[in-house]
């Protein structure tokens, strides 16, 4: 779908980032007080979409099978990945450890979509799980690599996803499987550790700086992508509902906060307002988007139940299509 929807895609998902990246950063910097690369880190933390959020309504609604939440998945993934290499490129000092992990990344990334599927042939549907084994050697392997470099684990981790997805991605129990095991099992565990460095006590006696990060978010995202989604055609309801997905956050903002303090960027005070404007803005855009903007007219149409008296199919289709037939 990126390959026939790539104009749109790109479009959407620099605008979703540029437009907070630059004017969370300006605020922060201009408006707050905050020194230059705290600034610039509160501009990478709240740029990003949270592909996770985004994901979890497409499913949840039927958008995902639809060639419009294709797109807007894709438009999201745009937005992280300039999210993920702005991190890199700002914050991560270049020296021979970077040198050495961009070497080990482009061998790694250039021979994995080559290895993978026939290592999968020849070892996989074993009880073993050795598909399962090697990819999280290779994940954690480049994540350990890049932390060894002073980068983030995220980056790797996202570049081996967009190189394996068509061969992953062809296998739906073994995304099952990696589903269970990160969501059940890993995440948790990441965010326990990201939320038990927020001061609440900061947040109380301060609360207006999450709220201004959430605010300045939330009208970057809608001046920057709105006229985008306009511009190729969207209806009204349609374009302002893309905009409040895209103004979503989650994982890749907590991760971007989260290095910011453990590098010493930002001080547990800053920290603590961008992880609650990144928390409130995984809910508050997607509860509007929902509630107000929700385009039913994109909605999949569900399937008739099979059965013997096909006037019984009639009716079932009757409330859902508007007519008889």
């Amino acid at each position: 779908m990126f390959k026939l929807k790539w104009k749109e895609a790109a479009a959407v998902g620099l605008a979703s980032f540029f437009f907070p990246f630059l004017g969370c950063a300006a605020a922060a910097h201009y408006l707050l007080g905050w020194e230059v690369m705290p600034s610039w880190l509160a501009g990478v933390a709240m740029s990003t979409t949270s592909v996770a959020v985004v994901y979890a309504v497409m499913l949840e609604f039927g958008f995902n099978v639809t060639e419009y939440g294709k797109t807007v998945l894709a438009a999201c993934f745009v937005t992280d990945l300039g999210t993920v290499v702005a991190l890199g490129l700002i914050f991560a000092p270049f020296t021979v450890k970077t040198l050495v992990f961009l070497g080990v990344g482009v061998v790694v990334f250039v021979v994995l979509p080559w290895l993978t599927p026939r290592f999968f042939k020849m070892y996989g549907g074993r009880p073993s799980e050795l598909e399962t084994k090697f990819l999280l050697l290779c994940l954690l392997g480049m994540g350990a690599l890049a932390t060894w470099a002073d980068s983030e684990a995220v980056l790797p981790a996202y570049l081996i996803g967009m190189v394996l997805a068509g061969t992953v991605g062809k296998d739906h129990a073994l995304v099952r499987r990696l589903r269970t095991l990160t969501f059940g099992l890993l995440t948790p565990f990441y965010f326990i550790r990201a939320g038990s460095f927020v001061s609440i006590p900061a947040l109380v006696a301060a609360p207006a700086a999450f709220i201004f990060f959430l605010v300045v978010k939330i009208a970057a995202k809608v001046v920057g992508v709105y006229p985008v989604t306009k511009f190729f055609g969207s209806p009204n309801k349609e374009a302002m509902y893309t905009t409040l997905l895209m103004s979503t956050g989650l994982t890749f903002g907590t991760i971007s906060s989260l290095f910011g303090l453990s590098h010493g960027i930002i001080n547990q005070s800053q920290y603590s307002a961008l992880v609650a404007a990144v928390i409130a803005s995984a809910v508050i855009p997607t509860v509007i988007a929902n509630a107000l903007y929700l385009p039913h007219h994109l909605l999949p149409e569900a399937e008739p139940e099979h059965a013997s008296d096909e006037g019984r199919d009639v009716r079932l289709l009757r409330p859902m299509t508007g007519r008889a037939e």
